[in-house]
């Protein structure tokens, strides 16, 4: 690896590390040579992915947190000590018609997907300013910020917020040596929802992609390590989309 993409000796919290994404995230930093911090609800999950990254020699360490809550975001953001990146992953979707939704769901999907990423950047860079120390912070938004699908509206606004707060927070936090940029995935197959893209409708919305494909998680492994590290060292403000060309097709 290109020693502009190295993270030796760098710290990583990496939220909603215990499925999904965030499990691949991990992995992803931890080769690349980063200490990563382990950040979810679910122990028993956190403590797997800790052991088998413990086993391909990565230190990992595990805090619980809890994104929809203030004070269980700094208790998380205080056990996992010195950072040096950040990633913001955590989120969650409700399915569900806009004249349907309760605004109970409505507001935990915006609680996880941008107030809990809006509190952890908050409380990391409040860190790094007073510690006099720079530091790295990638959003992990959506192609649906950008554009929409029906049935989903607090996700769509969620993310569309995230992209928003990125640019608004690499704007202000840029002359403390903050870097805040922002990944927009396409649809990545996982295994929540490997099972769908065999169906009818999965294959449906396959053949809407230009490339035709199905993204998997390891195609966000160039985008992250980007943003992550050196190589990276002159964006902020960005944002990146991963999605096979899916939002620069025509209507």
């Amino acid at each position: 690896m290109s020693k502009r993409f190295d993270l030796s000796g760098k710290v990583a919290l990496v939220t909603g590390a215990s499925s999904g994404l965030g499990v691949h995230f991990a992995r992803c930093l931890g080769s690349a040579g980063a200490a990563v911090v382990l950040a979810a609800r679910r122990a028993d999950r956190l403590a797997s992915l800790q052991a088998e990254l413990g086993q391909q020699n990565v230190k990992a360490t595990t805090v619980d947190l809890d994104v929809q809550s203030g004070p269980s975001i700094a208790a998380a953001l205080d056990a996992a000590g010195p950072l040096d990146i950040v990633v913001n992953n955590a989120g969650i979707s409700i399915v569900k018609p806009a004249l349907d939704m309760p605004e109970d769901d409505w507001d935990a999907v915006v609680d996880t997907n941008l107030r809990g990423a809006w509190l952890v950047a908050q409380g990391a860079a409040k860190r790094w300013v007073a510690d006099k120390r720079p530091g790295v912070i990638v959003n992990i938004a959506s192609i649906l910020g950008l554009r929409t699908i029906g049935q989903v509206a607090p996700y769509n606004a969620s993310k569309a917020g995230l992209i928003h707060l990125t640019r608004a927070l690499a704007m202000e936090w840029a002359r403390h040596d903050i870097r805040v940029n922002a990944i927009c995935p396409g649809y990545i197959e996982t295994e929540m929802n490997g099972a769908f893209w065999k169906t009818p409708g999965g294959q449906r919305l396959i053949e809407r992609i230009p490339q035709r494909r199905i993204g998997r998680p390891e195609h966000l492994d160039g985008a992250l390590l980007l943003l992550a590290s050196k190589a990276g060292e002159f964006m902020t403000g960005s944002v990146l989309t991963v999605d096979g060309g899916h939002t620069v097709k025509s209507l």
